[in-house]
Parts: C-alpha cells; structure tokens; sequence
C-alpha cells in the first residue's frame, strides 16, 4: 500500500484563484439605474384605501423592481403612530434608501434624524415635510394647478350669460402646506381676473366635510357661481351638496376639483363636476425611485426649488372633453 503524496501549487496560481472568487462574489445583477439586487427600497405610505396613494405605491413598486431593489411597503392608514411605527420598522429591516408620504408631516423630523443616522436618505413623495431635513421631496405643480383651474373657471363663467362673479374655495387640512398651493395659486389667479373669493374654508380633506362646507357656502352665498377644491372627494362632496340644494352640477355652478380621482372622472361624466386638475401620482413614484438611486450613488440632484429640496411635477386640466379612457 502506498501513500499518494499532495503536488504544491504554486502560489501565483493560487492567488489567481482567490482574485478571481473574491470578484465573482463580490458582482451582482444591477437595474437600469445602477441598483443592486441586494439593496432595498422601502416605501411608508399615506393611506392604501384611496387610489391616489395606490397610484403612487404602484409607480414606486413598479419602478423600484424594474432597477433590481428588493421592496418593502408599511401602509400609515392614515394614523401619526402608525406612520412613526412602520417607518421605525423599515429603518430597522436594513433599507438603502426612505420613500415616505406623511399622514403627519410634523412627526417627520425623528424618523429624518434616524435614518441620517444610519446613513439613509429619505425622500418625501408629496403631503409636507413638516420642517425635517430630507434629502428631497417630490410634489405636484400645485400653484400652477391652482392657476389652470381658476382659468378654466373664468372659461366657463363667462360663457354662461348673467353669473355671478362670486366663487368660493375649498381647502385641505392645515398641515397639507404643499396642497396649500392650490387654493393660493386658485386665488390669486381668479381674482386677478376680476372675482371675488366669498368664501375659503377647510373641508379637511373629506367627501363628507366638502358636502357640508359647501351646504355653509350656498346658505350665505346662494349666488356663488364657482367652487373651486384642493381635492377631489370634497369637490364630489360640494357637487353632491349642489344637486340636494337643487342646482343642476356644473350647469348652475362650476365646481372643479385636485387630484383626478376616479370618482371625480365619473362626476365630470355624469356632469355633476366642471373638470379636475390631475396629478400624477404614478410617475411622482417613479421619480421617487430615480432619486434614492441617485442618493445612494452620491450623484447630484437637479432641484426645481433648491432652497427647500423641491421637485415639481406637471399637472393636467382635465375636463369632458379629454377623459382618459
């Protein structure tokens, strides 16, 4: 019996062999905007019940799976604790980068702080920023919105013989600043053009409070001819409100709506609402995405308001005319 005795291999070979494991281990399958399969997003939501924020959810999913991220959702329902709770929660499951649009912008400022500390960004898609120190926030040209539909309101008023000049202006929730810009680009703009703004009162963002809102607004305004809405459930609210009060929807008093929500598009069909100013929740996600990669490979980011980290998104008026189908 003998003993088979090892052959040495000669050490550059066997440095060879471990150069050329140590890169095939160290590669990975990246997307189209230089993310690796290893890394995740995670994406705190405002609310999955309305199809605004599914849009969004849907264009941030979509686009974070496409650059080859691994994706991780928390719903806020819109709840301050759950938001804090699910974001804390993402921060801890080893994310690369924060999406997050804030039921509570003002409890933003801890969540901000802790991801810094662990060197994610965190960028804000829509709602406020609530004073914290994200990296960037995406929203919709909100001023200009406000601008198209005052326009379009001057459109038809005019076109209706013996309107008055009186309109009224619904308003989101205090703590929606950047929906803020609606109303104060709708107001500015409509008077300038000779109205009167009889009327600008919160309907906190609800079908219901805009019903009842604008129940108020008939009762000490029953001439008003336009209302204009920081969004679409209270802009259906105050068409529903209009029709009990026995005026025709958009024949006797126009009322434009933010968002280009479903249920408005079936109420400018049926003719209770005038038109909608649409947002597009879906692309403001996938921008979203292209900025957290840009984050997380340190490149520069082109701001629209550098002063406040602001990435505007265009608007569309949208009215019976150009339904989408």
């Amino acid at each position: 019996m003998f003993r088979l005795r090892a052959k040495k291999v000669p050490v550059i070979i066997l440095i060879t062999v471990i150069i050329l494991f140590v890169t095939a281990c160290g590669s990975s399958t990246t997307g189209g905007s230089g993310a690796t399969a290893q890394k995740t997003i995670g994406f705190s939501v405002y609310d999955m019940q309305y199809g605004y924020f599914q849009n969004m959810e849907k264009g941030t999913r979509e686009a974070a799976t496409a650059a080859g991220y691994k994706y991780l959702l928390a719903d806020e329902k819109s709840s301050e604790s759950t938001m804090v709770s699910g974001a804390t929660d993402l921060l801890n499951r080893g994310i690369s980068a924060l999406i997050i649009s804030p039921f509570q912008p003002t409890a933003l400022s801890p969540i901000v702080e802790q991801a810094h500390q662990k060197k994610i960004p965190v960028i804000v898609d829509d709602i406020g920023g609530g004073g914290s120190n994200y990296d960037a926030i995406v929203i919709s040209d909100n001023t200009k919105g406000g601008v198209l539909a005052a326009d379009q309101m001057d459109k038809l008023i005019k076109a209706k013989p013996g309107a008055s000049k009186n309109v009224a202006s619904i308003t989101c929730e205090p703590s929606a600043v950047y929906a803020a810009r609606r109303n104060a680009g709708f107001e500015q703009e409509i008077k300038s053009l000779g109205y009167n703004v009889v009327a600008s009162i919160s309907g906190s963002s609800q079908q219901e409070k805009g019903y009842k809102v604008t129940k108020d607004i008939l009762a000490a305004h029953p001439d008003v001819a336009g209302i204009f809405s920081c969004n679409d459930p209270m802009a259906v609210g105050a068409a529903q409100a209009l029709a009990d009060s026995h005026k025709s929807g958009s024949k006797d008093v126009f009322v434009i709506g933010f968002n280009g929500d479903q249920i408005a598009l079936d109420a400018i069909k049926s003719g209770q609402m005038s038109a909608t100013i649409q947002q597009v929740p879906e692309k403001m996600g996938q921008m979203t995405v292209q900025l957290a990669t840009d984050l997380i490979n340190k490149k520069a980011i082109h701001f629209d308001n550098a002063a406040n980290r602001e990435i505007y998104v265009p608007v569309n008026l949208i009215t019976s005319a150009n339904l989408p189908a």
